[in-house]
């Protein structure tokens, strides 16, 4: 009998051994779900069996033995129904002139209009629902996230939004309801980050309500803790009250239950970040004890994982502990930025950047305010005329330069200039 697409996944992950965990995260995808695909209880797309073929380097042998669908064309029409439905016809001719027009005038398509257009092959082919092309598409956006347009990348996650929300409306009450809830807690949790990224605190706020309730819908652990832990971060940068932060933070940790995770880490650095802005030496040294102790027990994240806002890496905790430092004073601040900076690569400008306000800040406290200032007016200068980054990140730190400098000083031009910076629209 012909070995099957599973029978031959297991034997390949065996003979390379690795784990179906590993596997899921070079994929990406659900670990879950590929445990499904390798018992033979679920099917896979051909996209994601090219990527497995490629990544157990069977030179196409697995691949092939993918099974087709077996698609089912109705006579006569695209609808279902033997009768054509001159209204849907409709409905596809003015989601296709939309589409064309705004091509034309180079602007955004309209959410809903392609899926409203392409909806008649959809439901030829039975209206086949893949969670891997969505699992791989949340990735997808978080590699972008700091390098492509904000309003190019709203749109897209916004569209997107909007298709998940469709296909929940059919399959709410199916086996596949859990994997849309966590695609819409990962886009809807993107989408915040970006909105926060450009100022828009009010729809980043409403983004992250989603990003929640969609991952407690979702029964997703890590996934829960990811959205808090995260979100507390943002709710930080954002000056958002300490109440709501610290509410945020604790409710990762809770659920989280001694589970490393990146959204763990996360909540500790929050935490490590208030404190430290409340000059509260103590907690702030015990949020980043508790946040080495997570990032110690994680595993390095690799693939398409490695440039994702959902994982966490060692040189992440560097960076909350050289902020932490530089807020409260700590003697060796100047070596631990230094430090981290050496870490990130050089195409890292944004992360770099950052570091050097930190710095700026340690400088202008240590007395050097004439150097402090010129680094600082000129680091958060070039980031914001690039809009490059998350600008309410780069904001604080040059608004905590600011605070750092002694009454006397904030009248010089530079400091004006800072001032200037930090409070602009």
């Amino acid at each position: 009998m012909p070995e099957s697409f599973g029978e031959a996944l297991s034997r390949l992950m065996i003979e390379r051994k690795m784990g179906v965990r590993a596997l899921a995260r070079e994929v990406p995808c659900d670990a879950s779900h590929l445990s499904k695909i390798r018992l033979g209880r679920k099917g896979t797309s051909e996209r994601t069996a090219r990527r497995l073929d490629e990544i157990l380097g069977a030179n196409g042998s697995l691949s092939a033995l993918r099974p087709k669908p077996p698609y089912r064309i109705p006579g006569g029409t695209v609808d279902r129904s033997p009768t054509p439905d001159p209204g849907d016809d409709d409905m596809k001719r003015r989601a296709a002139l939309q589409i064309i027009t705004a091509l034309a005038a180079g602007s955004t398509i309209p959410p809903r209009a392609l899926e409203t257009m392409l909806s008649g092959i959809q439901d030829v082919l039975g209206n086949p629902l893949d969670l891997d092309e969505w699992e791989a598409a949340v990735h997808e956006y978080g590699q972008q996230l700091s390098t492509r347009p904000a309003d190019a990348l709203i749109n897209d996650l916004t569209t997107d939004l909007v298709g998940i929300g469709d296909l929940l409306k059919r399959h709410l009450d199916t086996a596949d309801a859990p994997g849309l809830f966590r695609i819409s807690a990962g886009l809807s949790g993107l989408l915040a980050i970006k909105l926060g990224y450009v100022g828009n605190q009010r729809a980043a706020r409403l983004s992250w309500a989603t990003a929640k309730h969609s991952a407690d819908a979702s029964g997703d652990q890590a996934l829960r803790v990811w959205v808090r832990g995260r979100a507390a971060q943002e709710a930080f940068w954002a000056q958002r009250p300490g109440e709501v932060v610290a509410k945020l933070a604790s409710e990762a940790i809770e659920i989280a239950h001694g589970t490393p995770s990146a959204g763990l880490a996360r909540a500790h650095s929050a935490r490590a970040f208030a404190a430290a802005d409340q000059q509260d030496a103590r907690q702030a040294h015990l949020s980043l004890d508790q946040l080495r102790e997570v990032v110690d027990r994680l595993r390095e994240p690799e693939g398409m994982l490695a440039s994702s806002p959902m994982g966490f890496r060692e040189y992440q905790f560097h960076w909350a502990e050289s902020y932490a430092q530089s807020r409260i004073g700590a003697s060796k601040a100047v070596a631990t930025i230094s430090h981290t900076r050496s870490l990130y690569p050089s195409t890292s400008v944004v992360a770099r950047a950052n570091l050097s306000l930190m710095g700026s800040a340690v400088l202008v406290r240590t007395r050097e305010v004439d150097s402090g200032l010129d680094e600082a007016v000129t680091t958060l200068r070039s980031q914001l005329e690039a809009k490059a980054g998350h600008l309410p990140w780069a904001r604080r730190l040059g608004q905590n330069v600011w605070e750092a400098l002694p009454l006397q000083a904030r009248m010089l031009p530079a400091a004006r200039d800072l001032r200037e910076l930090t409070t602009a629209t």
